[in-house]
């Protein structure tokens, strides 16, 4: 058998844009080792715990022949085809069609303004019918675009050309990139459109911010210059603690659409999506959330695509992966990447005790502590995280919300330990240096829960904090908050104190929605008095005898009432129903700090930035 010489050419073009369909190509040149050759459309997309089905939106799928002979192919399973090679077959040109119309972090989208092109909902793959070796060699990729487009990628630039594309004949520009493995293939992003690229260099590494907004709105210069002078704060703060990374040239896609939010990591790139208001005056909450998201997908760059799961070191793009340690991949990122931002500069230590309020808000509102660890709610992210429902609440924990809350009782627990000269942040880069893809791991590559306990209890004052870890982690169980915060010299106090008779209030333990002139049920907060019998989806309709068609209307009839009988009239799927029940007033939980805290907090967040 011959040796394999040459990965694969994976070709698009968006010059399209008004059919929002993308043209695709897969150029798979010989040997081939046998009569079929078999490619897969890869199901999963590394960083969203969630399979997907992108061959769901293929049309048009063709095969030819180096001779432009047409090859025969079939379907195959669920995600594949199975194509015929006839003997002296040299070359293999696959071509098909995608709709990209699914405006998300994790997908394609295309328009007349812009393409963003995710390489897992793209490109088959081959594995059968070549070399394996083959997919671990450099490939070829190539974009044709409107010539007013460029291009933001962590894919290496070889060149461009002006003229016919090869799958459409449009007159553009070609895009000619390289990439190393198959793995940097995938984990990678192209964002297309007509807006410059802003490029700058942070401690000799070069970084590049790419925007595109959905509506076509004009962004804030003035903001844009903000963001960009607090990127650079966050950067350095991040490379405070885990040192100057080897890599180079860092790609940052920001979307600014009317509503949507997200953020997907990629290896050396990220794309962040935020309602517009972001970057724009006067939007100070929005603005300090971008700020959060785009430290929490930088720090990604070492906790998660450097270092991972050890069964996460070669993907499987096909089936679920599951990893008991999301609430440390996720949750520790969570954690870090916020106090990082305050760390920097780039939030103010108020701006943190806000979104603090907000997490803890959410925190004290679920029950599903009761029900679920923090590795179940890892383990089971394929069928909970994803796929919440209006009792998820009840049963379910988010290892992002819960992960962060538990790591941060355990970094306040090791500074008291170690009377500060450790924290979790410590413990992260030093596993990034034992065990991180690139940060010259002198251990195994990726981490197991023993790797993370063992190296806790070798810091200094973690030798016996492993039975406390193992306690966040198993335990179904909150975590405690109230001490973790006094250890700072903080308290957590209720948000507000009662005005005007309010502690008399009726609480009916829902949250609730009002829309033409309906107030409907969406799901139970924890302790809701009401939980036995109004269920999600049901009308609050009226409570003694008055009606309840706003929520201001709902909160005037529930005045004076809290430890009382009411009569609760609602309609369950479309029939009325009355129900007398006993009320209470709203739990006032600790959700809010107070203090100006101590010299342990002041330390805490403090920048390790030496200049």
């Amino acid at each position: 058998m011959s040796r394999p010489t040459s990965g694969i050419r994976f070709l698009i073009d968006a010059t399209e844009g008004e059919s929002r369909r993308l043209h695709v190509g897969i150029e798979i040149d010989g040997p081939f080792t046998g009569t079929n050759l078999t490619v897969h459309f890869p199901r999963w997309v590394p960083g969203s715990y969630f399979l997907r089905e992108p061959i769901q939106h293929m049309t048009d799928f063709t095969v030819k022949d180096q001779d432009g002979n047409s090859l025969a192919f079939h379907r195959k399973d669920v995600d594949a085809m199975r194509i015929k090679i006839p003997t002296n077959t040299d070359t293999v040109s696959i071509r098909y069609r995608l709709l990209a119309t699914d405006l998300s972090v994790r997908s394609n989208h295309l328009d007349n303004t812009h393409l963003h092109m995710m390489p897992p909902f793209t490109w088959f793959l081959p594995t059968e019918g070549i070399d394996s070796k083959r997919m671990d060699m450099e490939h070829i990729v190539e974009l044709h675009a409107p010539d007013e487009w460029n291009p933001a990628t962590q894919y290496f630039g070889t060149g461009e050309e002006k003229g016919s594309g090869e799958l459409t004949g449009n007159i553009g520009i070609t895009h000619r990139f390289t990439s190393p493995n198959r793995d940097e293939l995938l984990d990678a992003i192209i964002e297309c459109n007509a807006n410059s690229m802003d490029t700058w260099v942070v401690d000799g590494r070069t970084h590049h911010l790419k925007l595109w907004d959905s509506g076509g709105h004009d962004v804030d210069q003035g903001m844009l210059d903000r963001f960009k002078m607090d990127m650079t704060r966050i950067i350095k703060e991040h490379h405070a603690l885990f040192g100057t990374p080897p890599w180079d040239n860092y790609v940052t896609v920001i979307q600014l659409t009317e509503s949507m939010r997200g953020g997907l990591e990629h290896l050396n790139s990220q794309t962040s999506m935020l309602p517009r208001q972001c970057l724009m005056p006067g939007h100070e909450d929005e603005y300090l959330d971008l700020v959060s998201l785009f430290s929490h997908e930088y720090l990604h760059q070492w906790n998660v695509k450097r270092l991972r799961p050890r069964n996460f070191l070669e993907y499987d793009l096909q089936r679920e992966v599951h990893s008991d340690l999301l609430w440390w991949f996720e949750g520790g990122t969570s954690w870090m990447g916020d106090m990082l931002c305050v760390r920097s500069g780039a939030w103010s230590e108020k701006d943190w005790r806000k979104d603090f309020l907000r997490k803890m808000k959410r925190h004290t509102t679920r029950n599903g502590m009761n029900t679920e660890s923090l590795s179940e709610s890892s383990h089971d992210a394929w069928i909970h995280l994803y796929r919440g429902h209006a009792f998820s609440r009840e049963t379910q924990i988010s290892y992002y919300l819960e992960g962060e809350l538990a790591i941060m009782q355990l970094d306040a627990e090791l500074r008291r330990r170690s009377k500060g000269d450790s924290g979790v942040c410590d413990l992260m880069a030093e596993l990034c240096k034992r065990h991180a893809l690139e940060c010259d791991a002198t251990q195994r590559l990726g981490i197991t829960y023993k790797d993370i306990r063992k190296a806790l209890t070798s810091m200094k004052g973690g030798r016996q904090l492993g039975s406390l870890l193992d306690a966040l982690m198993h335990d179904r169980k909150a975590p405690d908050m109230e001490s973790t915060m006094a250890y700072f010299g903080l308290k957590l106090v209720p948000e507000k104190t009662f005005e005007n008779g309010e502690e008399n209030h009726g609480w009916l333990g829902l949250n609730l929605s009002a829309k033409d002139g309906r107030v409907i049920t969406t799901s139970h907060h924890t302790g809701s008095p009401v939980r036995h019998c109004v269920m999600p989806g049901d009308e609050i309709v009226a409570v003694n005898g008055v009606r309840t068609s706003s929520m201001n209307k709902l909160k005037t009839s529930l005045k004076g009432k809290a430890n009382s009988r009411v009569n609760l009239m609602i309609s369950h799927e479309g029939i009325l129903k009355e129900h007398s029940v006993k009320i209470s007033g709203a739990p006032q939980h600790g959700v809010k700090l107070e203090g100006k805290g101590n010299a342990r907090w002041r330390s805490y967040i403090e920048t390790r930035q030496s200049n």
